[in-house]
């Protein structure tokens, strides 16, 4: 099945509010997914009815002949075959048990035995909107997020220590990413959101509620909502430089047309940026009584 995946992105459209909102292209992933429930090929028409017929309890022959209804039509056919529905929980992809016995035993209870002639096309398997769903995240790769800062001072870029340092998310950093995947007539929508960077420095403290708002002389009145205050330089860092732990976590929610609804555990992402780190030096002198 194609999974198709669209990042809605976190970047500051500079206008001093969090979040640009801007919409990265579309990307999309191929993957396979094995349902939960399916038809599995059984006996040929005349095994079939030779195994019921052979059976001494009246019981067990009208049983059989309930799951596998009409199969007197097809005793003489050693070509074609019966097909049962069957579920395997080592395709299940939820953590919740209750949720899938609850949907095999609709799906058992709704489902009965098919005969196929040969060369006829067998039963197309069932994929729950639920296994979809986690079918189709676990086949993207979210991106990871990128920053801007500010000051950024020199040659280098450096920030101060002991100043604000603003950081906020730039280029296709998502905020929001919906997923859809189709595969025979169930179609799943998975949207993940996310609300801040979670940012941790060495040597330094970051307070995010969101996603940072670029540094201008107009923005800097208003305040923001993403920094950092080093409390010390990169000096003794390789090649003079702080690392940046950058963290985003995204909540996810999943609907599909045969009705299924839920959520998945948090997902976040993870990577480490650097930002050099210089230190003002100042000389403090001690006043005389000379005018």
């Amino acid at each position: 099945m194609t999974v198709t995946a669209q990042y809605t992105s976190a970047a500051a459209d500079g206008s001093g509010s969090s979040g640009g909102g801007g919409v990265a292209s579309p990307q999309s992933a191929t993957t396979t997914v094995h349902p939960v429930c399916w038809y599995e090929q059984d006996k040929t028409g005349a095994d079939l009815a030779q195994e019921i017929d052979s059976y001494d309890s009246q019981f067990v022959k009208e049983w059989l002949g309930r799951k596998y209804d009409g199969y007197e039509d097809h005793a003489g056919d050693a070509d074609g075959h019966w097909y049962t529905p069957t579920c395997d929980y080592r395709y299940y992809r939820g953590d919740k048990p209750g949720e899938f016995r609850a949907f095999t035993q609709i799906w058992m209870l709704t489902a009965s035995a098919m005969w196929v002639p040969a060369g006829g096309v067998p039963p197309e398997p069932v994929i729950d909107g639920a296994t979809l769903a986690r079918a189709a995240w676990d086949a993207v790769t979210i991106p990871t997020a990128t920053i801007g800062y500010n000051p950024s001072v020199g040659d280098v870029g450096a920030t101060i220590v002991g100043m604000d340092t603003w950081v906020w998310a730039t280029g296709d950093t998502p905020k929001e990413v919906t997923v859809t995947a189709t595969a025979g007539s169930t179609t799943a929508t998975i949207t993940a959101t996310a609300s801040m960077l979670t940012l941790q420095p060495d040597d330094g403290t970051a307070k995010c509620t969101g996603f940072g708002i670029p540094w201008t002389e107009e923005n800097d009145a208003k305040g923001t909502d993403c920094k950092i205050i080093f409390n010390r330089s990169s000096a003794h860092f390789k090649n003079s430089v702080t690392p940046v732990d950058i963290k985003v976590s995204y909540a996810i929610t999943y609907t599909a047309t045969d009705g299924a609804t839920g959520t998945m555990d948090t997902h976040t992402t993870s990577t480490t940026t650097t930002i050099p780190v210089a230190e003002i030096q100042t000389l403090n002198t001690q006043p005389t009584k000379q005018p």
